[in-house]
């Protein structure tokens, strides 16, 4: 089943979001090669593709998983997550209906 992941970002967390961006995007990566991952991706802060220094809000994921404690348990061991880039992180079931 598909769940879609919220993460909402701990204010003024810009810097340490970029330094560990890597091992997310690599996690992230994981997923798009098990055939997983349907869409992922930041929430600017402002109106912009590049919020530049405003920075972001925080992220959202929709992937598939076996079920929804599993999809706990991963946003969980999310390096932003263990960071403390999010501040809070929500899963819920998702259901794609279009396209």
């Amino acid at each position: 089943m598909l769940y879609a992941i919220f993460g909402e970002d701990t204010p003024n967390s810009l810097e340490t979001r970029l330094e560990i961006r890597p091992a997310h995007v690599a996690r992230l990566n994981v997923l798009k090669d098990e055939g997983r991952l349907i869409l992922a991706g930041p929430h600017p802060a402002v109106d912009s593709p590049d919020p530049g220094n405003a920075g972001f809000t925080g992220s959202l994921i929709v992937a598939e998983f076996s079920t929804l404690e599993a999809a706990k348990a991963w946003a969980e061991a999310d390096p932003y997550a263990e960071a403390g880039v999010y501040a809070r992180v929500t899963v819920k079931p998702f259901r794609k209906t279009l396209p």
